[in-house]
């Protein structure tokens, strides 16, 4: 057993391994989650935006966010919804890097992969070039 912050509100608690937030707070989320999910799941609704939704239930952006990367909220049933990109912040709706930034990560690491093999073909010359004599 461990006693730990809760996130939101600071109260400690007991350590739950399924919420990082203390027995209250946790009921005030699902609250906030029902309200969201009600407002979605009306027809008239299913193609809003997270700001939409933010604006019409007053759940906070970053609430809602939580609710889409632990997939209570499928991305797939609401099509405007996503959240952003852990670099850059582009909206995107899988994975947590958007494509630019995923390419820009492999060139940036094919690099140094590169600038790593010329250092051990420099190294491996050097030693290979260097004579010892006696004194």
């Amino acid at each position: 057993m461990e006693l730990i912050n809760c996130s939101s509100c600071g109260d400690i608690h007991v350590k739950n391994k399924f919420r990082d937030v203390c027995p209250k707070c946790w009921k005030e989320e699902e609250t906030a989650y029902e309200t969201v999910y009600q407002y979605m799941r009306k027809r008239e609704n299913r193609a809003a935006t997270i700001l939409q939704a933010v604006e019409a239930t007053g759940v906070t952006e970053e609430l809602i966010l939580k609710f889409i990367r632990t997939g209570r909220l499928k991305l797939t049933q609401f099509p405007n919804f996503g959240y952003p990109c852990e670099k850059c912040g582009r909206i995107i709706r899988d994975k947590k890097l958007c494509p630019e930034c995923i390419n820009e990560l492999t060139a940036d690491l094919k690099a140094h992969e590169q600038n790593e093999e010329l250092k051990r073909e420099i190294a491996k010359r050097d030693r290979a070039a260097t004579y010892y004599t006696r004194d």
